[in-house]
């Protein structure tokens, strides 16, 4: 434990994703006041073309390599100034990015004590299990695994944040792990720093709720927020947050001073929103009951975070499972102008006739954008038509069976028939399957390696714990208000006066509404019910079940739309794989907006 317990402790994060910027460890190392930086690098896509790679033999590493890129400048600030790390950069070879860090720390003549976490790949265990019955029920569309029609190949489960924990117990500078969950290393930095246990259940949600705030790095400062235009400075390079948490698990969250952006209580709000799946949000360790979460201002850049319920631990613990899908290829038309429609419906008919559909498991047109009227410049007059495919054989997606099909009815098209002629696309490339389900912490073998001691310490599942709830609360507004209460109205855009955000959890998004000011609150929450979302999806709707719940002190409605996405980002055949853009979209969309909102001016 640390010589002496801080009254508050300051943790940064570095990076988001394997996308984010390489340069944060070292920014971070060298200038600002902070005990730990913490990272996350996975995601649903790497753990499937990782554990993909992985299964299939591959010689190439699956560790991230961005993380090595991203640390390695910054690793004699980081032994020089005492600053401790833990990241989730393992992906499906944590043992060797150990071996391969400690080889760099090695080379720079530095003192840096390494460990990692094992457990989370799951393999064996997954496949033991469905041979003993197990039906891994889908958290997306609650189907059994056996309606699946593919092979699991490879599993990764989600593990907790205690691993972390005794590695740094063990004098451990940095820690290495794989599928911990985003926010769990921030939560150990937090736990080992105040000495909490299992039963701090209040002080380990707050602590959780705080990982979630930074595990996207700079989408707490500005990034990815409906607000964007707001942002002050030039915002070319946001600042990275940084935690400061005291020891009852309260905490603030404030920003590095290098670099643009900003921390309010509307990007806080976004962030909450992104991904959650309901009132309760899940962890190994703790259950986070997010209802009358409170979010205040403090100070500038400065936003305290408060109020969070709590309750024991699932026995469970989500998994991931690949399989192998088959092949996917796409090919892409323009279409400029006047009857978009119709040409793409000639093109789908005309292609339709020259390929055999039997082949594909998945086959479809899409029109995407919009031809303006009157437009100013022939770019901006142009669609693009998609013909995407799936199979389970590659020869079915070959030059002769898919291109070629696709590409020779140009001459008696539509007027104007354009294909893409950078085809390569229309190469047919692998593609996974994700099957995300539960289980039982107990069958996880979780270990604490610590190389440098000689040692490794086996971390025990939680015992005092509550079932996991599949079919979270899910309810309409109390007392709802008349909307003619709010006088005059204007046909508007919802997201003139609404901010929102939207993410991903397998095939499910998720996306939350939030309000500018406290009396706008009764308006949103009233006009926003589960039947107005399904008129705003429009075409989009397809009768899948939609769940509801309000977040009163942050003026927030969020929404589960279970099954959205077309199985996940990595198979989606939708261009917004990760449920980014249904906020977005959903804020286009036009409403009847009370005029004295309007007034105030737009987003």
């Amino acid at each position: 434990m640390p010589s002496a317990i801080p009254k508050t402790l300051r943790i940064a994060s570095a990076s988001g994703s394997v996308t984010d910027r390489r340069y944060g460890f070292a920014s971070l190392a060298k200038s600002e006041d902070v005990t730990f930086i913490v990272g996350d690098f996975m995601s649903e896509y790497n753990m499937t073309t990782r554990g993909g790679a992985k299964s299939a033999g591959s010689l190439s590493n699956e560790f991230e390599e961005c993380f090595l890129e991203s640390i390695t400048p910054a690793l004699a600030d980081i032994a020089t100034r005492g600053i401790k790390v833990a990241v989730n950069a393992g992906a499906s070879d944590t043992k060797k990015l150990h071996d391969v860090l400690t080889q760099t720390i090695r080379d720079q003549g530095l003192d840096l004590k390494v460990a990692w976490v094992e457990g989370d790949e799951v393999t064996d265990i997954v496949k033991l299990s469905l041979k003993s019955g197990n039906t891994f029920k889908s958290l997306t569309t609650g189907k059994s695994i056996s309606d699946w029609d593919f092979e699991p190949i490879y599993a990764q489960c989600y593990l907790g944040s205690f691993g972390i924990v005794e590695c740094l117990k063990e004098g451990a500078d940095i820690v290495l792990c794989g599928r911990v969950a985003d926010a769990c290393p921030a939560i150990a930095c937090a736990a080992y720093t105040f000495n909490w246990g299992r039963n701090d259940l209040s002080q380990l949600a707050h602590a959780f709720v705080a990982g979630h705030f930074i595990e996207c790095s700079t989408y707490v400062t500005g990034g990815n927020f409906s607000g964007f235009k707001s942002l002050p400075g030039k915002s070319l390079r946001l600042a990275f947050p940084v935690l400061e948490m005291d020891a009852d698990g309260t905490f603030v969250i404030t920003k590095q001073a290098e670099g643009d952006g900003f921390v309010t209580v509307d990007t806080c709000k976004a962030q909450l929103l992104y991904e959650i799946q309901g009132p309760y949000y899940y962890n190994s360790d703790v259950v986070a009951e997010l209802s009358k979460i409170k979010i205040e201002q403090i100070g500038e850049n400065k936003v305290r975070v408060s109020n969070i319920g709590f309750r024991k631990p699932p026995p469970t613990t989500k998994v991931g499972i690949t399989a192998r899908g088959g092949f996917q290829a796409e090919v892409h038309y323009f279409g400029c102008g006047l009857d978009i429609e119709e040409k793409a419906a000639l093109l789908e008919r005309q292609v339709r006739s020259h390929l055999d559909e039997s082949q594909y498991h998945t086959l479809k047109f899409r029109i995407n954008g919009r031809c303006p009227e009157n437009p100013s410049n022939q770019d901006s007059a142009t669609v693009d038509f998609r013909i995407f495919a799936q199979a389970k054989d590659e020869a079915a997606l070959s030059v002769s069976r898919f291109l070629r099909p696709c590409t020779d009815v140009i001459m008696e098209s539509y007027p104007g028939a354009t294909f893409a002629v950078d085809s390569r696309q229309a190469v047919p490339k692998p593609y996974y399957e994700y099957w995300v389900a539960l289980l039982p912490q107990e069958s996880v073998v979780h270990v604490a390696h610590i190389p440098f001691a000689n040692k490794s310490i086996d971390i025990s599942a939680p015992s005092d714990t509550e079932n996991f709830i599949y079919e979270q609360p899910t309810y309409e507004t109390q007392s709802p208000t008349a909307l003619s209460d709010f006088g005059p109205t204007t046909m508007a855009p919802l997201g003139y006066i609404v901010h929102a955000r939207s993410g991903d959890k397998g095939s499910d998004a998720n996306v939350g509404f939030f309000t500018r000011y406290d009396d706008e609150w009764d308006w949103l929450r009233t006009l926003l019910t589960v039947k107005k979302i399904q008129e705003l999806l429009g075409e989009d709707y397809d009768g899948k079940p939609i769940q509801r719940f309000e977040l009163e002190n942050i003026q927030a409605v969020h929404f589960l739309l279970k099954d959205h996405l077309d199985r996940g980002v990595a198979s989606s055949s939708t261009y917004d794989v990760l449920g980014k853009n249904v906020a977005e979209y959903l804020r286009c969309k036009h409403v009847e907006v009370p005029n004295k909102f309007l007034e105030r001016g737009r987003i």
